[in-house]
């Protein structure tokens, strides 16, 4: 059983050694929490409960503490992939609810298992979750004064329970200041897949993510008999060529972690039960 959690790109641009400081500590806290709970639940179980840590937690730009959008409004995005199953659920663009990872985990059960902007508000009201402002006053202030800190952030979890089965959930508030209706990567196979040989949540820039398709080339690679580490050295070297900024966290079906980014900006932690890693 193994985890590993990352809090987003570019996350640690701009901010005081304080900040960065309470991230680490937030990550270790919720990573530790998330194995913890990993023991006694599955990966796929697992990777929503850490997601949603993460999107409890002001410090990131995911569910509390999203960015607002150029119109004054947060719009949220989420996804979760099971990697035995290998089926994705998630919401686009969804407003009020406080944790987006927990309605694209309820859509699994649905045939319709992605929803869009109002269509997953209602879902979510129908399902029983309340209607909840992620606003918080520093997301205010920046917007007002048309700055962008941290805009680039998102969060996610990997995960390898104790049968071996692989699971990963994503969340983002966006990168702030965006034109109304554009969809970032983390509700997409480009920054949201799993099967059964891998698993990859990715961070950084949505377009540039997209565009490389970087989680499933990934997964694809390592499922096709590459290493995790080639997979993610090839794949990253194709996003160069088209000047793209990510990161991303993996975890593969013998339990070997990786992580990778564009700059060293990404913060994560991962954790086997005795071993810590985080990045400071």
């Amino acid at each position: 059983m193994k985890i590993i959690i990352h809090g987003g790109f570019f996350s640690e641009s701009d901010q005081s050694h304080e900040v960065k400081a309470a991230k680490q500590t937030s990550l270790k806290n919720i990573a530790q929490k998330a194995f913890e709970y990993l023991q006694r639940n599955s990966a796929f179980d697992t990777v929503a409960y850490a997601v949603s840590l993460l999107e409890d937690d002001e410090l990131y730009n995911a569910g509390v503490g999203s960015q607002i959008q150029r119109d004054g409004i947060i719009r949220m995005s989420a996804a979760i992939m099971d990697g035995e199953t290998q089926k994705l659920s998630g919401v686009i663009n969804i407003q009020d609810v406080k944790n987006p990872v927990f309605v694209a985990k309820q859509l699994m059960k649905e045939d319709d298992r992605v929803l869009g902007d109002s269509g997953a508000k209602k879902y979510a009201l129908e399902n029983g979750f309340e209607n909840f402002s992620t606003e918080i006053p520093q997301r205010r202030k920046e917007y007002e004064a048309k700055l962008n800190n941290g805009g680039k952030g998102t969060v996610g979890c990997v995960a390898i329970d104790k049968d071996g089965k692989l699971a990963v959930a994503t969340s983002t508030g966006g990168k702030g200041f965006e034109i109304p209706g554009r969809i970032s990567d983390s509700a997409t196979v480009a920054g949201n897949y799993a099967n059964s040989f891998c698993a990859v949540s990715c961070t950084g820039v949505g377009e540039d993510i997209v565009s490389n398709a970087t989680a499933a080339k990934i997964v694809t690679r390592v499922t096709d008999g590459m290493s995790l580490e080639n997979a993610f050295t090839k794949t990253f070297d194709e996003l160069k060529t088209i000047d793209g900024f990510a990161g991303a966290i993996a975890i593969d079906k013998e339990g070997n972690i990786y992580h990778q980014d564009s700059y060293p900006t990404m913060v994560f932690a991962s954790f086997n039960g005795k071993d810590f890693e985080v990045f400071n």
